[in-house]
């Protein structure tokens, strides 16, 4: 590649400018030039003389970049632009040990948004052999004959409506809100009232209801945790 040419697209820099600016100047490279995925980079020496700052700071950033999985590096094609995992990095550092009350706090209200939203995919997706999977897990804690807020049967329930979606970003979303319910646990302190509409009585919404009628019992069904949320 003409080093001429690259020093056009990518504008030069002090040799002090930290690798954070390398960074933001290589994304906005990639965007101006509409790289796509699996379409080669130029080599990091290429970089270095474009940019004019070290090797070391051109090294840091494109470290960066992979850890976000937006570059990748392969055997006898060099640098490559790849399909970044937009939720990996989100994943590793999604754990209640790290995290404060207040993100926690939002993440659930987070939840309760995303779960006020599912009807549409819910109502397209659906099938008699997913509604039969979540009636028979809404039966099942109906038989614990306790109306109180129960962890496992609102990830196993929840989880369920997430699966039905179909969208693997929304699934794969789920599992990193499971911290969530042990905050709820704690924000409730042993006062959670189950809502007007129970698990099961959503399943038959599913079963001969409208994605309003499913929208509107979803709401009831939340309402104690807005109300909750409300008394903050």
């Amino acid at each position: 590649m003409d080093v001429g040419n690259l020093s056009k697209d990518l504008e030069r820099i002090s040799t002090e400018t930290m690798a954070d600016i390398v960074e933001l100047r290589l994304r906005e490279f990639f965007k101006k030039k509409s790289f796509k995925p699996g379409d080669a980079l130029p080599k990091e020496m290429e970089l270095v003389a474009a940019l004019g700052v070290s090797r070391n700071v051109v090294r840091e950033a494109l470290s960066r970049l992979r850890m976000l999985g937006m570059i990748e590096t392969r055997k006898k094609r060099g640098m490559l632009l790849a399909r970044p995992d937009i939720l990996g990095t989100f994943e590793r550092v999604l754990d209640p040990l790290i995290i404060d009350e207040h993100i926690l706090q939002d993440l659930f209200e987070l939840r309760l948004v995303l779960e006020m939203g599912l009807a549409d995919l819910l109502f397209l997706r659906k099938t008699d052999k997913d509604i039969a999977e979540l009636e028979k897990i809404a039966l099942n804690e109906s038989h614990d004959g306790v109306k109180k807020f129960r962890v496992k049967n609102e990830i196993a329930f929840h989880g369920k409506l997430y699966e039905m979606t179909g969208n693997d970003t929304l699934k794969r979303f789920q599992v990193m809100l499971l911290p969530v319910f042990g905050y709820v646990t704690t924000m409730e302190k042993g006062e959670y009232t189950v809502g007007k509409t129970t698990h099961l009585d959503l399943v038959n919404i599913l079963k001969t209801g409208t994605k309003e009628d499913f929208k509107a019992g979803m709401y009831a069904h939340l309402l104690p945790h807005f109300e909750t949320l409300n008394k903050k």
